[in-house]
């Protein structure tokens, strides 16, 4: 079964930042100033300013959304009111009237809705939106509410370094306001310890979690099984965050062309360590989504949606959660991650109602208040009507995860490839011979692919292929 499909099961329909915000608490809490185009704005605002300004008069422009996704912004059942959401419609008078669509069809159907002129003003970003939904004639570029979103001043300052990753054709059509969904290595301190192994992350902090110290963890716990038993190193989704450590990219992007790097030497060195833990028989056979409860296996390498279920599944195995290792030759520790951003939609007359809602996002996403009820939140452990924990997070695994998602600890990388449409980044039931390129050079030679002997076989057999799709965007 396709991860993203396992992921649903697992995670809230919406992730929000805020669940429990009021009407009253934000009237003591936080005020956002919602700006239209002819705002003075001020430079030099930083992110106390920005959030605590006060409104006087409502803004002149029209600030009613019409949104086209998957999942609802505004509250459903139970569920009350994100907090940028409950900004927006406090502070801006925004609101915002929600179209449905299917994972599988929201892009489809924005294109027949675009087509036959129908309202549309904003979408939820995901990685097909840039380059090929921007080729595709579906999205405007951002940069003309650079003032409403205030991007000059403080409040954006952790996050200027992605947003100029997502700078294309001279423009800015995805302005990340958080990131989230961190693919992390969860282990248990209690294993590592039983078998005399260090904490990776410990070695984390000295800059020692590399590929190598990975490797030599692995295959010691191999080494050490208990006769009668069977053991692996890791077990779990990694194959992109192998590529994405190397800090350099499949496709890169500079002056305003796309190339094809996959003779790259670091790509080659990161397939090359997928390779060997394939022939050394590291990686379990059998995919889990959850750290597995018989501790036959060293590292569990998931998204964080995985680590509730993780930590109830082993209540006494002591979690701990470590980004994906480096390559011996970088400074850097590298993220792969969710990037969380709104697009505008083509032909809108909305943008300035669009921009304003997304600072709001980047208001939720940065002021203390919010990110102290959000800590709060997610560290509430949640029972089963019977008693039973089904899932729960560590105060030490919380900040952890804040700590890898801050641009200023751990760099962040985005690759075009996973952009430029089904060829190059599609599931395609998930089989080497109908799944789109990316996946197959991430996950390949993890499977053991009949048809793929080497890191060479498999780069020489997608190269044409990247070639081709590349030259459909290269003006």
């Amino acid at each position: 079964m396709d991860v993203n499909v396992i992921k649903e099961l697992f995670m809230l329909s919406y992730k929000r930042i805020l669940a429990a915000v009021m009407t009253a608490s934000l009237a003591a809490a936080t005020a956002v100033s919602c700006s239209n185009k002819n705002s003075e704005n001020n430079s030099n605002t930083d992110i106390t300013t920005a959030a605590t300004e006060p409104v006087t008069e409502p803004p002149e422009v029209d600030m009613n959304i019409t949104w086209l996704s998957d999942y609802d912004l505004n509250p459903t059942g139970s569920n009350e009111r994100s907090a940028a959401l409950a900004l927006f419609e406090e502070y801006c008078g925004g609101t915002i009237n929600y179209i449905a669509a299917t994972p599988d069809e929201k892009f489809t159907k924005l294109a027949a809705m675009l087509n036959a002129g129908e309202e549309v003003d904003m979408f939820p970003y995901e990685p097909n939106a840039v380059p090929y939904g921007v080729l595709q004639n579906q999205f405007e570029p951002l940069d003309p509410y650079f003032d409403i979103l205030e991007k000059d001043t403080a409040l954006w300052n952790d996050m200027n370094s992605i947003i100029d990753m997502f700078e294309y054709n001279g423009q800015h059509y995805v302005i990340p306001y958080s990131v989230s969904d961190p693919l992390v290595i969860t282990y248990s301190r209690k294993i590592m310890k039983s078998e005399g192994l260090e904490d990776p992350y410990e070695l984390y902090k000295k800059g020692e979690w590399n590929w190598d110290t990975f490797m030599e963890m692995m295959e010691t716990f191999v080494a050490n099984t208990p006769e009668g038993y069977k053991r692996y190193g890791i077990n779990g989704w990694f194959g992109k965050a192998v590529f994405q450590s190397t800090g350099h990219t499949i496709i890169n992007y500079k002056d305003g062309r796309l190339a094809n790097n996959i003779n790259d030497k670091q790509i080659e060195k990161a397939s090359l360590l997928l390779q060997d833990i394939a022939e050394k028989q590291l990686c379990a056979p059998e995919m889990a989504y959850y750290f597995p409860a018989d501790h036959s296996t060293l590292f569990f390498a998931m998204e964080d949606w995985s680590l509730g279920v993780s930590n109830a599944m082993n209540e006494d195995m002591d979690l701990m959660v470590v980004p994906f290792p480096k390559s011996p030759e970088s400074d850097s520790y590298y993220l792969s991650c969710t990037y969380n951003a709104r697009m505008l939609v083509k032909n809108s007359k909305k943008g300035e109602a669009v921009a304003n809602y997304i600072r709001c996002e980047r208001l939720a996403a940065t002021e203390k208040s919010y990110l102290e009820e959000a800590r709060k939140d997610a560290l509430v452990v949640h029972k089963t009507d019977s008693g039973l924990t089904r899932s729960f997070v560590t105060g030490e695994q919380y900040d952890a995860l804040q700590e890898y998602m801050n641009p200023k600890n751990v760099k962040h990388l985005f690759d075009f490839g996973y952009g430029m449409g089904e060829k190059m980044y599609g599931s395609g039931a998930y089989s080497y011979e109908t799944r789109g390129v990316m996946n197959n050079l991430t996950q390949a030679l993890l499977e053991s692919e009949p048809a793929v002997e080497s890191w060479s076989a498999l780069r020489d057999a997608w190269k044409g292929v990247i070639d081709e799709e590349i030259a459909k965007f290269n003006p």
